[in-house]
């Protein structure tokens, strides 16, 4: 699905993804990534929802954003509080939603100036 967003300032926007790539400026990738505003991280090493640990949200930490959207693919789960217990101890809000609803919200979030990072899961890896 191809997204449309006629203003993104010169960051990061997410401009199509499918259940094998999310596509950022135009540029698709086949594995999970982390999208922010100015940053795009390609080595985040989760490989399905089943799989995350402690370790992939601690690794967030370091990027320091308000909210995390986390994709978790075609069916909606949601991350167990042990998982993100870091995260909320820096009052990083967690958000577990499908990918293309994590799409869809980090593409308005961005685009109103908020500190997000949308973590997304491919279901190709499910």
């Amino acid at each position: 699905m191809k997204l449309h967003l006629t203003q993104s300032e010169g960051n990061n926007l997410i401009t199509g993804y499918g259940d094998d790539y999310i596509e950022v400026n135009k540029q698709r990738y086949s594995q999970a990534v982390v999208v922010m505003a100015d940053r795009l991280s390609l080595d985040w090493p989760a490989s399905s929802f089943d799989a995350l640990s402690e370790a992939h949200f601690n690794a967030l930490l370091a990027l320091a954003p308000d909210v995390v959207l986390l994709g978790t693919g075609r069916k909606h789960c949601f991350a167990h509080p042990r998982l993100t217990a870091k995260l909320a101890e820096k009052n990083i809000a967690v958000e577990c939603m499908t990918t293309d609803a994590a799409c869809r919200t980090y593409n308005i979030l961005m685009n109103e100036g908020r500190n997000v990072a949308a973590a997304l899961l491919l279901d190709a890896f499910n």
